[in-house]
């Protein structure tokens, strides 16, 4: 007798239309939180007709046929895809809708993110400012050739791509006292809110990152097994005092940059349409909306970028990456000191580069040619989307549930001042929320609304070529998996029944799903 259970693609689709419906109607239990918080100032979007919404609901449904690519599916950024390279400058293009104008912005930006910025006092004025304490010197050392970072190798555990971010339990910001599940942190007072292992001369670096693995195998369907490194994190060295009691560790590799203005230009409702706080279908997949403070339009927003969703937007997410990785005042967060804290005394009262012609070490005119670079780095487009092996892979990846929270397809918000990103059909594979992965991945440290074992989904365009444009690099948020598979074994919590679904899959229907992730 055939199953009255409708497949797992089948049930996603009425998630999404459920939650749209739902949201449509008004506030209704979990979706009502996060919908009081759609604004969207960062952009200009031009209402959506009647008969666009039917066409992009129509455009937006998961697949249902893997005998032929859907239609556009080779170009994942819309008219923004670029070619895909075979070498390392695969994630280093620009968008490919860029006016000619824009192209020499992006370049602009482009040397900004590369350059290497120097100790204070310097004679090169417009490239001092560094530190004092820092992780890199410059953006394109933390995101290596504008892609994913790497773990730290015995036995100098050097690396300026991944470091650890650091909290302790704190109130509630007045402004966030709204938002009733909001989990109020606050920065270490030795150490602020990440540690950093580089400094100025004289200055002492915080700390030393040391990283342990152990090994263990997981059995497979087929009589075939996987190894899988569990790790566990050091701050060595600590040089200024123990950290706080009650201190949180979090662990973070730097993600790579492609498509970043696509994922800001898709509309909050959109997002939130999937989220099923409640789990009201009863499919065990939950993704909440993480809701945070932007100091740039001064109101809560929802978040979109960093591991956890953290910041509402590209240029937010870039002022931040400047002060606390490179130690760089930006007009948003001016402290020149960067993540020094007042108990660093030396630190505090080191030389700046914001002392003569500018009041931050970085302008807002440079500040926006960073944020445009960001906004604009070319998604590749997809190797093989029409071979029989890739779409018997999508076929698995739909049948496991994997779609469910790798929401394959949007499409971006019509906008009247960016026309780049303006819209564009995209296939980032991400529903952009929160979900609890378990105990395994649980970095035990919240920020805003996400627990310590909640992350954002990460987008999946882009992973297959992630290897060649950085061989050391590694996937998860802190690099444990060396291979795509690895990644998907460590998935649990909400992912633990998809993840049970591939371990118990045929060989080569295991195979076939790698495959299919390494052409997007």
């Amino acid at each position: 007798m055939p199953s009255s259970t409708p497949p797992r693609w089948q049930r996603s689709k009425t998630k999404l239309f459920l939650a749209a419906a739902l949201a449509a109607a008004g506030p209704v239990a979990a979706l009502d939180l996060a919908s009081q918080y759609q604004a969207e100032p960062h952009l200009t979007p031009l209402p959506r007709t009647d008969a666009e919404r039917a066409r992009i609901n129509a455009v937006a449904a998961p697949a249902t046929d893997f005998s032929a690519p859907e239609q556009f599916e080779d170009l994942p950024a819309g008219a923004a895809t670029v070619r895909a390279r075979a070498d390392d400058e695969a994630f280093s293009q620009h968008s490919a809708n860029l006016s000619f104008e824009q192209e020499l912005e992006f370049k602009l930006g482009n040397g900004l993110f590369k350059k290497i910025w120097v100790f204070s006092p310097s004679s090169t004025k417009a490239s001092d400012g560094l530190g004092p304490l820092y992780n890199a010197r410059s953006c394109q050392r933390c995101h290596l050739k504008d892609g994913r970072g790497h773990v730290p190798e015995q036995p100098d555990y050097a690396s300026t791509t991944m470091f650890l971010r650091v909290s302790t339990p704190g109130p509630v910001p007045p402004e966030l006292q709204e938002i009733t599940d909001y989990i109020g942190t606050a920065p270490d007072p030795n150490y602020g809110s990440q540690l950093q292992d580089f400094s100025a001369p004289g200055i002492i670096p915080e700390y030393k990152l040391q990283v342990d693995y152990e090994e263990f195998e997981v059995a497979l369907n087929g009589n075939e097994t996987a190894t899988l490194r569990r790790p566990s994190y050091t701050a060595a060295n600590l040089a200024y005092g123990p950290l706080a009691e009650g201190a949180m560790l979090s662990p973070r590799v730097a993600p790579l940059m492609i498509g970043l203005g696509l994922l800001e230009a898709i509309p909050a409702s959109d997002i939130l349409a999937h989220a099923d706080e409640a789990d009201a279908d009863g499919d065990g997949i939950s993704g909440r909306a993480n809701l945070v403070w932007s100091p740039e339009f001064n109101r809560i927003m929802l978040g979109r970028f960093g591991l956890k969703a953290g910041a509402p937007t590209v240029h937010q997410q870039s002022a931040g990456a400047f002060s606390g990785d490179i130690g760089i005042s930006t007009p948003l967060f001016p402290a020149h000191a960067g993540e020094c804290t007042d108990l660093q005394a030396a630190c505090q009262s080191a030389p700046h580069g914001g002392a003569d012609f500018r009041e931050t070490e970085i302008d807002q005119p440079n500040m926006d040619l960073v944020t445009f670079y960001s906004r604009n780095l070319g998604v590749p487009a997809r190797r093989g989307a029409d071979a029989p092996q890739v779409l018997d892979g999508k076929r698995v990846f739909y049948d496991t549930g994997c779609a469910s929270c790798h929401v394959p397809k949007y499409v971006t918000h019509r906008l009247a001042d960016r026309a780049e990103q303006s819209f564009q059909l995209i296939w980032p594979y991400s529903d952009m929320l929160l979900h609890d992965m378990g105990e395994g991945l649980a970095d035990n440290r919240p920020e805003a609304r996400a627990t310590g074992s909640e992350w954002r989904t990460p987008p999946l365009w882009g992973i297959g070529l992630t290897q060649q444009v950085s061989p050391r690099a590694t996937f998860l948020h802190d690099g444990r998996a060396r291979t795509l598979l690895e990644a998907i074994l460590w998935h649990g919590g909400e992912a633990e029944a998809a993840k049970s679904r591939v371990v118990d899959l045929p060989p080569e229907d295991r195979a076939t799903l790698i495959i299919f992730l390494e052409s997007l």
